[in-house]
């Protein structure tokens, strides 16, 4: 009796080690590259929809690419989500995010499946964001400044330290201009147009969020950096305009990728399921966050800007997120306009 008894006992202390094992194994690790705001919420989200423990690392779109390049030997992260498509794809051609073909892909809108076609299924767009710039009306009738209306008047000597732009080498949001300004009006003109922009420059920032922000608080004039972003602003209270250049902008697609070599790979492939669908493209309209979701369920409100009314360029996703380009474009932003004289 005392030897069944004893049995059962480490028969049931097994299975609970077994169970607590179990859940202990039931985490996803995600590198975020969106507002901290919409990481947070995802993460809360998702644990509650699936039981599955988040580690949520919110780092910008260039230091996030970084972080999975130095890792590939020994991958920490699970999953990528959010930041521009280009940086998205040259992880996928140079092999640091896996393919997979997710269930929902079938129900998102047309943009967002080529976007994974286009990286052969290494990663899929989650929503779509117009690049432009805002300004602070409060800073510029204080300063007596003209409100700028396209990208060449960013130019004007008035504007010398009135307008904040992120380093494109760890934004994700100002590479999404710099390859714009490069399609838009040709690459030696282009770089020509950032050298006279450089000029007007205060700082750099890190994020491509810090800008917007910067207008919202009358530290800049002027803000370069996505329109969603500066609506959101807006409707927070802030004296902030967003523009539309007139000449026409880029775009960029926002991603979500699965880290290859994952440690925890199906729980990764949940996450990734998950923010192609509803409950996780509506955190971005309960947020006024008003960039345009992949799944077409998911409405936005009337508040949100009519994109419809944006001159937008044909910008080429494919060679301008290809390892090659990019690298190239930012080797020559750091050493032709970046180490420039302001």
């Amino acid at each position: 009796m005392l030897k069944t008894t004893t049995l059962c006992a480490v028969s049931l202390l097994a299975l609970a080690a077994g169970l607590t094992q179990a859940r202990a194994q039931e985490t996803v690790t995600v590198y975020c590259s969106i507002l901290e705001e919409q990481c947070r919420d995802g993460a809360a989200l998702f644990e509650k929809a699936t039981g599955v423990k988040v580690q949520m690392i919110r780092r910008s779109t260039g230091e996030t690419y970084a972080q999975i390049k130095a890792e590939s030997a020994n991958p920490k992260g699970d999953v990528w989500w959010g930041g521009p498509g280009d940086a998205h794809l040259q992880a996928a051609e140079e092999g640091l995010t896996a393919e997979y073909k997710s269930p929902a892909l079938a129900g998102l809108r047309d943009w967002a499946t080529r976007h994974a076609e286009q990286s052969k299924f290494r990663t899929a767009g989650t929503y779509l964001g117009v690049l432009g710039f805002g300004v602070s009306e409060a800073v510029l009738k204080q300063r007596n400044l003209p409100e700028p209306k396209c990208w060449a008047d960013l130019l004007d000597p008035k504007f010398k330290d009135e307008i904040q732009i992120a380093d494109p080498a760890s934004s994700g949001t100002a590479y999404t201009a710099l390859a714009t300004i490069v399609q838009l009006m040709g690459e030696d003109k282009g770089y020509a147009y950032l050298k006279g922009l450089h000029k007007n420059i205060s700082q750099y920032t890190k994020s491509g969020i810090a800008p917007i922000k910067a207008i919202s608080i009358g530290e800049s004039a002027v803000g370069i950096g996505f329109l969603h972003d500066i609506v959101t602003q807006k409707l927070a209270g802030a004296p902030v305009k967003a523009i539309a250049p007139c000449e026409g902008t880029g775009y960029e697609t926002g991603s979500v990728s699965l880290i290859k070599g994952a440690r925890n790979e199906a729980n990764g492939k949940k996450f990734y399921d998950w923010t192609l669908g509803v409950e996780a493209q509506t955190i971005n309209m309960r947020l006024k966050i008003f960039s345009i979701p992949s799944n077409p369920k998911v409405v936005a409100p009337p508040e949100a800007p009519d994109f419809a009314a944006v001159k937008l360029i044909d910008y080429d996703t494919g060679k301008y997120g290809s390892s090659t380009e990019r690298t190239r474009l930012l080797r020559k932003f750091e050493a032709e306009v970046k180490s420039l004289p302001r």
